[in-house]
């Protein structure tokens, strides 16, 4: 018996993956205090009082998974206003939630259906019409967001927004109009998202202490599915310090069970320099502790510089303005010794972006300074090379998942075989963790970017990844594990099932390592502990499950129909259909793309 070491937690009879080489596999483990303090010697330790021990009855147990780019804190603040199409299997089921909770929503209240699913995931193989909007809510405002290419507004939500023929385009999008120049409810993301990001902006929100409730339920429905940690790569119309005080007073009353890094995100064209130094006054790296705390700069650097992946669209060529704005940036932030990330889709952007980075680094050297690009889903072999070179990395997501078949459609199917070069980003020896960008594009759902690195397959079932380019199982949860710590600076203290590391994990509802391919996607975790304490428990488990107040307001969305639809896929599966140069043509349905 160790010492001083009485565990508060005794978890026993697992198949734990701990990911530490010196010890792979255990059947228990102690926690104290927070940290794990015990693999595999746990029944040596002596048992106190409040010791709380649990049989975990041949499950498998993983380290907590870590998302590395997630928009937490803004999900947190509408997640219980917003109806989550994530994983519903039909349109028929999607019309038929939004048409019940069109009834429930009381003015000035909108329906939301921002981001998560795509129309590859519906039996139905298609988008919902304009009309099917107006008829399902003729009177409470909707607006449902296809990724990031376009939203569609019902006529409730035009009147609401003011929006008639008199209405110009915004800059960086287009509203499609009738014959008569009358809006038809259809907003398309051309050249930018600015006209998705400006329109959301201008519906209601909750109230603060909704927003607070909103947050805790989100966080736990990301510890259902086995998350304990993410990096919050902040988002459009999240300022700061303003739109960070709800994770504050959360962080203050001691109900985070996400551990949460945060980075600032430049809010308005013209002015991020000035953000930045303003910033670099006012908090600075570090500054919170292991539950909360800040982690650098982006990924919005520079808006001159936002190549935004809309792959229905040619590929955006940035303005030479973009030079000068990042590099004044960059050099302010390497000065003051801030961790920077920054979003870049495609390789021509990378290449400038490189240039710069290169240019700062010959006069105020980078010297270990953390930074890395989000995305990278066409980043060449020789641009992997140069980040080694300045000793960054590269957070990547399932963003091709919900994307694939467009990117397809555009580039080819062979240009999308690997999207983005995973095996070359670790044969180079790269950092690179995983994780979703949730919520407004792809889903927040762990497994679906597990699913996706493993087996190369869309939402949709469409094969994108070729087999030469797909990960093993263990090296995908490494990714999701191990790999992201290092992108918050963490890689000693979380990742791995070792001794003296967080007490971070899950108890899976299926074997990953060992389950079919399709039962990936259907994964939950039955147990989750974060910094030691169990903050979601399930099945078997249930008695254990921490209470949570009642979601709040009332009608929300969440406590109809909760988070993610965690069903099995529609019965009936169609093929997608490619021409001889292999470019997607159609689904095998009719429904052409």
């Amino acid at each position: 018996m160790k010492s001083n070491s009485v565990p508060d937690l005794i978890l026993h009879n697992g198949r734990i993956t701990t990911l530490d080489p010196k010890y792979p596999e255990a059947r228990n483990v102690a926690i104290k205090d927070g940290r794990i303090v015990g693999v595999d010697d746990a029944e040596s330790y002596e048992r106190g009082p409040d010791t709380k021990v649990i049989d975990l009855q041949g499950r498998r147990v993983i380290p907590g998974l870590n998302d590395s780019h997630l928009h937490v804190i803004r999900a947190g603040l509408y997640y219980n206003m917003e109806l989550r199409w994530d994983g519903v299997p039909s349109l028929a089921d999607a019309m038929r939630m939004l048409k019940e909770q069109a009834q429930r929503t009381p003015p000035p209240h909108w329906v939301r259906v921002i981001g998560g699913w795509n129309e590859w995931q519906f039996a139905e193989r298609r988008m919902p019409t304009l009309d099917e909007l107006n008829q399902a809510a003729p009177e409470t405002p909707v607006m449902v967001l296809h990724l990031y290419d376009s939203a569609m507004l019902n006529r409730a939500a035009l009147r609401a927004l003011g929006m008639d023929s008199a209405t110009p385009n915004p800059p960086g999008g287009l509203i499609a109009r009738d014959a008569s120049g009358e809006p038809t409810g259809l907003l398309i993301a051309e050249p930018s998202a600015f006209i998705l990001y400006s329109t959301l902006a201008r519906a209601p929100k909750l109230s603060f202490d909704d927003q607070l409730n909103s947050s805790r339920h989100y966080m736990r429905e990301m510890n259902r599915f086995g998350v304990t940690s993410v990096g919050d790569a902040g988002g459009g119309w999240q300022n700061f310090p303003e739109d960070y005080a709800v994770i504050r007073q959360l962080a203050q009353n001691r109900q985070l069970t996400l551990r949460i890094t945060y980075s600032l995100f430049a809010q308005k064209a013209g002015s991020e320099l000035a953000d930045y130094t303003r910033w670099i006054g006012m908090t600075k790296p570090g500054e919170g502790d292991d539950m909360l705390r800040v982690a650098g700069a982006g990924e919005n650097l520079v808006w001159s510089g936002g190549d935004f992946e809309n792959f229905l669209q040619p590929r955006p060529d940035l303005k030479p303005v973009m030079e000068s704005e990042l590099e004044a940036v960059i050099r302010a932030l390497v000065a003051a010794r801030w961790p920077f990330r920054i979003h870049a889709t495609y390789d021509e952007t990378i290449e400038r972006f490189l240039n710069v980075f290169e240019r700062v680094n010959r006069d105020v050297p980078f010297s270990g300074l953390r930074w890395f690009f989000d995305h990278a889903e066409t980043v060449t072999e020789r641009n992997i090379e140069r980040v080694r070179a300045l000793g960054g990395g590269i957070a990547i997501q399932h963003r091709m998942a919900y994307q694939g078949e467009y990117f397809i459609r555009r580039f080819g199917r062979d240009a999308a075989k690997a999207v983005p070069p995973l095996k070359k980003m670790l044969s180079a020896g790269l950092p690179v963790g995983a994780g979703t960008d949730g919520t407004r594009v792809a889903s927040y759902h762990p497994w679906t970017c597990l699913y996706w690195l493993t087996t190369g397959k869309t939402v949709g079932g469409t094969q994108v990844t070729t087999a030469e380019n797909l990960l093993t199982r263990e090296q995908a949860l490494r990714l999701y594990t191990q790999g992201s710590a290092w992108f918050s600076g963490e890689a000693e203290k979380k990742g791995t099932l070792a001794e003296g590391q967080f007490a971070d994990l899950a108890v899976l509802s299926d074997d990953y390592l060992t389950c079919a391919d399709e039962h990936i996607r259907r994964i939950e975790s039955v147990l989750t502990v974060c910094d030691g304490k169990i903050v979601h428990a399930a099945a078997e488990f249930a008695g254990h499950n921490p209470s949570l107040p009642p979601v709040s307001p009332d009608w929300s969305p969440v406590g109809k129909y909760g988070g993610y639809a965690n069903q099995p896929p529609a019965a009936h599966v169609h093929t997608p259909v490619f021409g001889a140069d292999g470019r997607l043509w159609e689904m095998g349905c009719g429904c052409a793309v």
